[in-house]
Formats: structure tokens, C-alpha cells, sequence
């Protein structure tokens, strides 16, 4: 996608693939369906590509297919399950039918260098709680992101500050989530994020391979 008129192309992305939690409904208000769609154009100005759910219906149909559109590979990994509920019409990309929703989350982390979370319900906030978690132990280094549409997530921020408060999440640990009102801006937070390395923190010996196999063996949690 070109720049336009006026504005300053996108600086090259460290990033290959980013992959998006968000929901298989719209929501009730335009910003959100309208944020899928900006966030698409995003990916595809810095010519990142897209991994999500697979869904081709509400705010992941959006911003698959944004990506689709300014010519960038999209991966939808879906558990074969719920390709009737999330899959209507015809599909775009490639489409990855895995086992169960264990498999889907390893896959998704183990083909991603970032992860964002658009709104979205239960799903969405399991998903990025996971990511979240595995950024904790050391299982991986990569960047998550919430893009915060109209404050969607703040109720989220504020519950994971008082964790901070009481002792239950580390500041260090805290510093893991990157927030942000825009697309643009929490790319170029993602772009600029460095892990926080914590001595007190367990550093497993997992890669996102391992992961993927142990899900595979229905032995993930």
C-alpha cells in the first residue's frame, strides 16, 4: 500500500508476522469495526502479514481482509470445530485447520513476532492472557499489544494495575503489555518494546515448537 498524499511512508517493521485476537463479532459501536479495518491498512503499510483465528466473520473477517486487500498473506488458524460458526462465505488466505483451541493458540504464537489484541469478548481475553503469561515465564520475547478502542480495555489495565498494587503481578511483569488508542502508534510501541529481563523470573527452556507439540499431545493447559 502507498503512502498518501501528505503522509510519511512507514519505516521498514522488524516484524514479518503479527498476529491479531479479536472477536468474531462487530461490536456495537463503528470504532470498532472501523480500528479492524485501520489496523489492517497498518500491517499492510509496513508490509507486515497477518496471523489470526481464521474467522471470516466480525472483527477478524475486517481485518483479514484488509490485509487480504493490500496484498499481504494472511494465516487463519481454526480449529476444525468451529469452522462452521466462524467460517460464512468464502475464505481468504491460507487457512490452517488444527485439532482444538489448545493447538490453534500454539500454532498462532509459534508463526508470530508480535501479538495484538483487538476488542473482542472470552476468546480475545483468554488468548492474550496466554501470550501474556508464556511472555512472563520466558517462553517467548515477543511484544503484546492492546489496541485500547474508545478505552475498551481499560477496565483490563486498571485490573492488572491493583494486581501490580497487591502483589500478584510483578512491575516488570506489567511492563509486558504495550497499550494504545491507534493502530500507528502501538505498531511503532511494538516496534520500540524491549523485553524486561527479571532474574526472578523462571526462564524455561520452551520454544514455540515445543509448545505446538505438546498441544498436539493435549497435554497444554
Amino acid at each position: 500500500m502507498e503512502a498518501q498524499a501528505g503522509e510519511q511512508p512507514r519505516p521498514q517493521s522488524r516484524f514479518k508476522r503479527i498476529c491479531v485476537f479479536c472477536g468474531s463479532s462487530p461490536g456495537k459501536k463503528s470504532s470498532y469495526k472501523d480500528a479492524a479495518v485501520e489496523l489492517g491498512a497498518e500491517l499492510v503499510a509496513r508490509n507486515i502479514d497477518l496471523v489470526y483465528g481464521g474467522g471470516s466473520i466480525g472483527l477478524m473477517g475486517l481485518v483479514s481482509q484488509a490485509v487480504h486487500d493490500g496484498g499481504r498473506h494472511v494465516l487463519g488458524v481454526i480449529p476444525k470445530t468451529l469452522m462452521l460458526r466462524e467460517i460464512t462465505g468464502e475464505t481468504i488466505g491460507e487457512v490452517m485447520a488444527v485439532a482444538d483451541m489448545h493447538q490453534r493458540k500454539a500454532e498462532m504464537a509459534k508463526h508470530s513476532d508480535a501479538f495484538i489484541a483487538l476488542p473482542g469478548g472470552y476468546g480475545t481475553l483468554e488468548e492474550l492472557l496466554e501470550v501474556i503469561t508464556w511472555a512472563q515465564l520466558g517462553i517467548h520475547h515477543k511484544p503484546v499489544g492492546l489496541l485500547n478502542v474508545d478505552g475498551y480495555y481499560n477496565s483490563l489495565l486498571s485490573f492488572i494495575d491493583k494486581a501490580v498494587e497487591e502483589g500478584f503481578v510483578s512491575p516488570s511483569a506489567r511492563r509486558i503489555i504495550v497499550s494504545a488508542p491507534t493502530s500507528r502508534e502501538l505498531v511503532k510501541k511494538l516496534e520500540d518494546y524491549e523485553p524486561c529481563e527479571e532474574s526472578g523470573v523462571s526462564r524455561l527452556n520452551w520454544g514455540m515448537e515445543e509448545l505446538s507439540q505438546s498441544a498436539k499431545c493435549g497435554v497444554m493447559r
